[in-house]
């Protein structure tokens, strides 16, 4: 055993690959004891999830042979191991942290004691649970049960929706036995009865490389995800394998659609999704029960006992009186009546519709609405038999009243302006400025500075994390604004950034985002101090990928045909897991004409910029298609910053691309590249793609589509063209810019007379 003390990792395997100390949390105030792979910093165990401590606390292994955690003077966690004989405390090779009696036998070990995370030989056996953080508002947990490893949501009444045992990519090795025990290893999950007997296994990964450190993950979405220690999420592999096969795919009644998109089903437009509380103490006569729609079923259902086995009347009838029913279905095949208290997502039912589901909802907002119907008749029917006595009245009085009725007629207009968006689906919440005040302590947390506005880290009352852009010198009104809002909110991709909400207040205009963990793409690649690491490879090609995927469905699978005119780095997000997702799509059309001019000046000089932004001419989605081979450009090789005066051609791997793709040098790039990189065929696909994409002949760029299967090996790439007036016109300006860190941030003249003629910014195709 050997002690360090590191930036609070305190404890150190003798092999060096882990380390125990204390981790700071996102708000760098709090910290949890945990367990960290030293190449990857990635936590294998913790102590304190819910509990994180402060800098002020500490933790404490005793005389007693006790470790423990004190906060305040108080105990949060404890091995309670005192007066069991243990005399020391060691952290071995395989990251598991034991405490040791005299006679080096083990009283107790982290192993026995999981949070999230399994390693190798890691015995998972029965009484043992993995669980997701508990700080999110949805857990879910991996057990033993019955003979079976179960997945469960932890809702009020636990929901499973997911068995190893009706798992159909497991290898049986042995029919009829209970597992009781699992354990990775190599390449795979390995299964065990009671007697040590081999059951199976579950393979997750090709190959049996006895030198890759392999960990399964319950991760925060309910999926379960294998790592390679020290690289990063192999992508090949996860569980549930339906990507829409957790109960928070999506918010809670929403449709997942293949873990792509997410929308209202049919039978819930009526409601916006967002069934009233319906409590015990509503009468039955006051309850309704509608179709959610058809072809739909939830995750948990063939993991859940039946509430009954009846016909569809007698399900509904059952539903309406129990007062803890909110969502119920009926299996039409077998006759089974399933009820639930709560409900994630629903899925598309593949393979035929034999489900019928209903969501209970209260009468009274219907009753509501038709009195809300016969008071407006009656006000309408009033106003008319006062204009007209007025009349008599005389003019005077006339007009002082027709007055004061035009006022009520502009609060009603401004009324029904303010509840537009609550009248679509799936659109996003609408705050009010003083929300977003509080949430983010008067914008005194800044993330960061671009075109658009600034960007601040806000938290909702629910622990919700937030990214609050403030829009500035935005050319819309309130209601070009909101009908702007209202198409980038509709639009749910995995690699677009969410917009969770909006505010339209006076002169405010704030747009409200899912907080990403990792920042922008340019923080690291465009590293500025030497000794901090750059991405591997393997996570920089898939950002690559998942950015393309990103712009192809703006421009080619959403409902709306969006061009995002300002593709950078800057505008590229990652989130904890290192994905990529697309931001400020959709907001270029919010700036000024004014502005724009100015942001393409200050632009020029990065090299995002398509030939035909500097003339507005022909202004499409292929000069995104440019934008993306700029920045797939940097991914590949990174930005460095040297001397102005020291720099050499191959510093900047860009600028010397373009000068081998002026001189027709194809292998020459592929040459210097594999000294920045293994050797790896997706480099010479990425670098082939990267050159197709800045083509100055937009004709010739190959469509994000296009892009997409070839990054993913899914088509040929042919070699390209080499020689481009691209590498003469901005191979000077990237080479002198190089060294400049360039954060100017905004759209190029995406509003301009010829760009609106080529292809509109957000409306129908």
């Amino acid at each position: 055993m050997q002690y360090i003390d590191n930036d609070g990792l305190f404890l150190v395997s003798n092999s060096s690959n882990f380390q125990l100390g204390f981790k700071a949390n996102a708000d760098i105030t709090s910290f949890t004891v945990v367990i960290m792979h030293t190449l990857s910093s990635r936590v294998i165990w913790s102590a304190n999830r819910g509990s994180p401590v402060s800098n002020s606390d500490s933790f404490v292994f005793d005389v007693d042979g006790n470790a423990y955690i004190q906060s305040n003077g108080r105990v949060i966690w404890s091995t309670n191991t005192s007066q069991k004989g243990v005399s020391s405390m060691d952290l071995l090779d395989s990251g598991n942290l034991v405490l040791l009696g005299n006679n080096g036998d083990v009283v107790w070990e982290s192993f026995s004691h999981p949070t999230n995370t399994l390693m190798p030989h890691q015995s998972f056996s029965e009484g043992m649970k993995l669980v997701s953080d508990p700080r999110n508002n949805l857990t879910f947990s991996l057990e033993i049960k019955s003979g079976d490893l179960i997945l469960s949501a932890g809702y009020r009444n636990i929901q499973p929706y997911w068995a190893m045992g009706k798992d159909k990519r497991r290898i049986i090795n042995k029919d009829g036995g209970n597992l009781e025990t699992a354990t990775i290893e190599a390449n795979s999950w390995r299964f065990y009865d009671q007697t040590k007997v081999f059951l199976g296994q579950f393979v997750f990964a090709d190959g049996a490389d006895s030198n890759t450190t392999w960990a399964a993950v319950l991760e925060n979405d309910g999926f379960i995800k294998f790592y390679n220690l020290p690289g990063k999420i192999t992508g090949n592999v996860e569980i549930p394998g339906d990507s829409c096969g957790t109960p928070q795919s999506c918010s809670s009644y929403l449709v997942c659609h293949d873990g792509n998109t997410c929308q209202c089903p049919s039978g819930l437009n009526v409601i916006n999704c967002k069934p009233s509380p319906v409590s015990c103490s509503t009468s039955k006569d006051q309850k309704t029960l509608i179709n959610a729609g058809e072809s739909l079923t939830y995750s948990a259902l063939g993991f859940v006992p039946p509430s009954a086995k009846t016909s569809l009347e007698g399900c509904k009838s059952s539903c309406l009186s129990n007062c803890s029913c909110l969502v119920m279905f009926f299996d039409n095949n077998s006759g089974n009546c399933y009820m639930f208290d709560q409900i994630g997502s629903f899925m598309d039912a593949k393979n035929g519709a034999s489900f019928e589901s209903y969501v209970k909802i209260s009468q009274i907002s219907h009753v509501k609405k038709k009195g809300s119907m016969a008071v407006v008749i009656a006000i309408v029917i009033v106003t008319l038999f006062v204009i007209i006595s007025l009349v008599f009245i005389g003019i005077r009085l006339y007009k002082k009243k027709n007055k004061k009725s035009k006022a009520l007629d502009e609060n009603h207009e401004t009324s029904e302006e303010d509840n537009f968006l609550e009248g679509l689906s799936g659109m996003p919440i609408r705050f009010t400025y003083l929300d977003l005040q509080q949430a983010t302590e008067n914008f005194s947390k800044k993330l960061g500075q671009g075109g658009f506005g600034s960007v601040y880290e806000g938290v909702l009352k629910d622990g919700t994390r937030l990214a609050v852009k403030q829009l500035e010198g935005i050319g819309q009104g309130k209601k070009e604004f909101r009908a702007e809002v209202s198409i980038i909110g509709g639009i749910h991709h995995h690699h677009l950034v969410r917009l969770k909400g909006f505010c339209a207040e006076g002169l405010h205009r704030l747009l409200v985002y899912e907080y990403m963990a990792n920042g922008s793409l340019d923080r690291w690649i465009f590293k500025k101090n030497k000794t901090e690491s750059l991405l591997d490879w393997d996570t920089r090609y898939n950002i690559a990928v998942g950015t393309a995927k990103g712009l192809a469905y703006l421009h080619e699978d959403c409902d709306v045909k969006i061009v995002h005119c300002d593709i950078k780095p800057e505008n590229v997000l990652l989130d904890d897991n290192f994905r990529a997702k697309v931001s400020d799509f959709g907001l270029a059309k919010l700036m000024t004409r004014e502005q724009s001019h100015v942001f393409t000046t200050m632009r020029g000089t990065r090299g995002y910029l398509a030939p035909e932004w500097i003339t507005s001419y022909a202004i499409s989605e292929k000069s995104d298609v440019y934008s993306f081979g700029m920045v797939l450009l940097e991914i590949i090789g990174g930005r460095k910053n040297y001397d102005s005066s020291m720099i050499s051609e191959k510093s900047h791997f860009p600028s010397y691309a373009f000068k081998m793709m002026e001189e027709g040098n194809m292998q020459e790039i592929y040459d210097q590249k594999m000294k920045i990189d293994e050797s790896d065929e997706r480099v010479m696909v990425s670098i082939k793609v990267a050159l197709w994409c800045i083509q100055d002949d937009m004709n010739l760029r190959p469509p994000m589509t296009k892009v997409v299967q070839m990054l993913e090996g899914l088509s040929p790439v042919p070699e390209p063209p080499m020689a481009s007036q691209t590498g003469s016109r901005l191979y000077s300006g990237l080479f002198k810019s190089i060294s400049e860190e360039g954060t100017s941030s905004g759209p190029s003249d995406c509003n301009s007379d010829a760009y609106l003629s080529a292809v509109r910014l957000s409306g129908p195709r």
